[in-house]
């Protein structure tokens, strides 16, 4: 379940940022990243590293300040201090780490037989 709401806080970060470029230039690089690289926009939280090799090859070395851009919006919407003890981490290894800690961090509470208690849900 928390998988879930991460990866779409993550879409929405992606989305969000993409929007900056404009709505046509984000559009064409949905189409672009679909037809030219095997990745649809749902896709992007399961094949991460695809969607960062492909934003190299579109933007170059952009493409960098847009994974700084997106690991922004993310832990502005994830809510988290996601406290990154390596400096030069990399926006994949950025995402596991904010989505361990986002599904660490969020439990729910669920009534049983008059009870309540803690549940964790894997990631």
């Amino acid at each position: 379940m928390y998988r879930r709401d991460f990866e779409k806080l993550l879409l929405e970060a992606v989305d969000e940022q993409l929007t900056s470029l404009g709505e046509s230039s984000k559009q064409a690089l949905y189409f672009h990243l679909e037809k030219g690289f095997n990745i649809k926009k749902q896709e992007i939280p399961q094949k991460t590293e695809a969607f960062v090799d492909a934003m190299e090859k579109i933007f170059g070395q952009g493409a960098d300040y847009l994974e700084i851009l997106i690991m922004k919006r993310l832990h502005s919407k994830i809510g988290l201090d996601v406290r990154l003890s390596t400096p030069n981490l990399t926006f994949t290894e950025y995402i596991e780490t904010a989505k361990r800690r986002y599904c660490q961090d969020n439990t729910e509470e669920k009534q049983e037989t008059g009870r309540c208690r803690q549940v964790r849900v894997k990631c």
